[in-house]
Parts: structure tokens; C-alpha cells; sequence
């Protein structure tokens, strides 16, 4: 089960300027930002233990991100 709500991602597509949108794009869009806030939650998990810290603080988070979004193969594997 999908953790993402599809209005929310509706809304994003429709912030940006579309005026219509498939029910398959907010899928996808879903499903490709669920991946990534994954992968991210993960490095920063990692970052935290590295650091001795039960606790994800934003700095980890921040630097996940950065590293993830630099070297992820979410896009490069397909959906």
C-alpha cells in the first residue's frame, strides 16, 4: 500500500501548470517520490548511526538527499 495520498500529488502537478492530469501520472509521480523518500530515509539512517545518534536529525537528512539524488538509479531502472 501506497503511503503518498494522490490529491496532494494532483495538487503539485497543477502548481506547476498543468491543467490536466492522468490518474497514471500521479501514480507514477507517486511511486518515483516514494522510492526516493525511501532511499533517502535509509542514507540518512545511516548517517545517523555513523554519527553514534539513535536520532535522524535534518542535517542527515539534507546530506541524504544530496548524496541519493546525486547517485540514485531509481529513474535509471524503470518503473
Amino acid at each position: 500500500m501506497s503511503e503518498l495520498p494522490l490529491a496532494p500529488l494532483d495538487r503539485i502537478f497543477r502548481k506547476a501548470g498543468a491543467k490536466r492530469v492522468s490518474e497514471s501520472a500521479t501514480r507514477a509521480l507517486r511511486e518515483i517520490l516514494e522510492e526516493l523518500a525511501l532511499e533517502i530515509a535509509k542514507e540518512a539512517l545511516i548517517l545517523a548511526n555513523h554519527a553514534k545518534r539513535k536520532t535522524v536529525i535534518r542535517e542527515d537528512v539534507i546530506l541524504a538527499a544530496r548524496h541519493v539524488m546525486k547517485y540514485s538509479n531509481v529513474l535509471r531502472e524503470g518503473l
